[in-house]
């Protein structure tokens, strides 16, 4: 296994956590968001830019959607 597949697995495996547990802290939708990055990177890096651009978009789904959480919950206290 070398480096650059090493990095992509280790990006969908904290995307995996992070889903499993978004409802427990909106922490877990931006963790989400960032992994979500990392494997837009490691796309991009290994030729496969669809993949590339696709995580690129569910990034920013997924930090708007931990945006929203936290404007939610700062309402609500």
């Amino acid at each position: 296994m070398n480096k650059l597949t090493l990095f992509g697995l280790c990006a969908v495996t904290a995307m995996l956590v992070c889903y499993a547990f978004e409802k427990r802290s909106p922490w877990f939708i931006l963790g989400f968001a960032f992994s979500c990055a990392l494997g837009s990177v490691y796309g991009f890096l290994q030729g496969a830019w669809p993949f590339g651009i696709v995580e690129a978009i569910w990034a920013g789904v997924a930090f708007r959607r931990w945006w929203s959480q936290a404007r939610s919950q700062e309402m609500r206290s």
